[in-house]
């Protein structure tokens, strides 16, 4: 994985407001690498726990959080929850009213999230 995009995906991590996310697509468009979803994820996978980085703000395109599957779900949730975000109880939260853009953001559009 490339050195810049690593460094392009954190800084934009820690511009993420309390109370807002940002999705791992967008994520990694804004970082310059359309489509690396799983890249920008593996980034943020590698400082779970080990960083003042406010990486439990960043979540899947359906809204929801993807880390149960590390054992960081929980813990993901509860620090979201903590700041505002409210999820229904499918465990969506409304990324219409949520999704933080940047103002310096060349585009503020993704494309459709797949249907599941």
């Amino acid at each position: 994985m490339e050195r810049g995009f690593q460094e392009r995906v954190l800084a934009l991590v820690a511009r993420i407001p309390q109370g807002r996310v940002m999705t791992y697509g967008q994520l990694a468009l804004l970082a310059g690498t359309p489509g690396a979803a799983r890249q920008a994820g593996q980034v943020l996978n590698g400082l779970l726990g080990h960083t003042p980085l406010p990486w439990h703000r960043v979540i899947n395109a359906q809204g929801r959080v993807s880390t149960h599957k590390i054992g960081f779900g929980d813990v993901q949730e509860g620090l979201l929850r903590a700041e505002g975000v409210a999820f229904d109880d499918s465990g969506r939260c409304d990324l219409d009213a949520l999704q933080w853009w940047p103002d310096d953001a060349p585009e503020r559009t993704l494309p459709p999230a797949p249907l599941l």
